[in-house]
């Protein structure tokens, strides 16, 4: 099948509020003075998005946008990178989300869940189209992306798909994590992290599944063997996780579609969340792919990590 599309993006289109904070928790008070309070396109499904084009993937991305301002940062910052995107009408408006971010970098995000609607819907002939001309889907747990799985799955198109902070119950993130060939999930909210990745590809299509876990790397699980593969030392001091995750994905795929092993994969996954570690949140800047094939390069001649 000819394909003009590398990565087909489903939803995770948005706009966050970036604030930085002295602690997190933080604790009450009646004002806090911050250095700035700036708000930026940028979600998960527009990370990936950008990560892969990046690494030199043909990328397209899909999903709800609204008639807002909000909306039309997501159409410029696609724009102005020369990703591919196909919007649809969004009638309660572009999702949005205030992430709080500790000096440390960690993040604590609010989303507005008020801009879903019970009748959102990608078209199933404009996700079939789209399918059709590409090698791959990656597919973000944003409502409607749910009920577009089984028009990937008829066309025939591989798919990923990344549950973040799961915790292993919750139902709604089943039809991702058991409709996807390769799976990401943070371990951050699995009490039993090896039991989630194995429940994962027991009960559904995973032939690799992924538990990220932050500064203490990552878990691969394929073929029913559990292997870890260790972080990588950022190359600049650490200001803001903040896309780490989607840009793990994004480093992964780029190694996934290219034949190489799930280890190397991995690795690659590991260069690029580190270095998006670096990034701050204000800014969507991620790794290009002659810079992460180098630093695996050098990682693998048996440079420091």
């Amino acid at each position: 099948m000819s394909t003009e599309t590398d990565i087909l993006v489903l939803g995770g289109a948005g706009v966050d509020t970036i604030v930085h904070v002295p602690q997190l928790p933080l604790p009450y008070a009646d004002s806090y003075m911050l250095p700035a309070i700036e708000r930026r396109a940028g979600q998960t499904g527009d990370f990936v998005a950008l990560g892969v084009s990046a690494l030199g993937l043909r990328t397209h991305h899909i999903d709800m946008l609204g008639d807002d301002h909000e909306g039309d940062l997501v159409r410029a910052l696609h724009r102005d990178r020369g990703i591919a995107l196909t919007e649809v009408p969004a009638p309660n408006g572009t999702k949005r989300a205030v992430n709080l971010v500790g000096p440390d970098g960690r993040r604590l995000s609010l989303y507005d869940d008020s801009r879903a609607h019970e009748a959102d819907r990608l078209p199933e002939a404009t996700v079939r189209e789209l399918a059709a001309r590409s090698r791959h889907a990656h597919v973000s747990i944003t409502y409607p992306c749910a009920f577009a799985l089984p028009v990937l799955r008829e066309a025939g198109v591989t798919i990923s798909t990344d549950l973040h902070n799961w915790d292993g119950v919750n139902d709604y993130h089943e039809a991702f994590a058991y409709e996807a060939d390769l799976v990401f999930v943070s371990t951050t909210a699995l009490p039993k992290p090896e039991q989630t990745l194995r429940q994962i590809a027991e009960r559904g299509r995973a032939r690799i599944v992924v538990g990220t876990a932050g500064a203490d790397g990552s878990y691969l699980l394929v073929d029913g063997e559990l292997t870890h593969v260790p972080a990588v030392t950022p190359p600049a001091p650490v200001v803001d996780s903040n896309g780490a995750g989607d840009s793990y994905a994004s480093g992964f795929l780029l190694g996934w579609l290219s034949g190489e092993t799930p280890q190397r994969s991995a690795l690659y996954g590991a260069i690029a969340g580190a270095y998006a570690c670096t990034v701050p949140g204000t800014r969507t800047d991620c790794i290009g792919r002659d810079e992460l094939l180098a630093r695996a390069a050098e990682l693998e001649s048996g440079g420091a990590a």
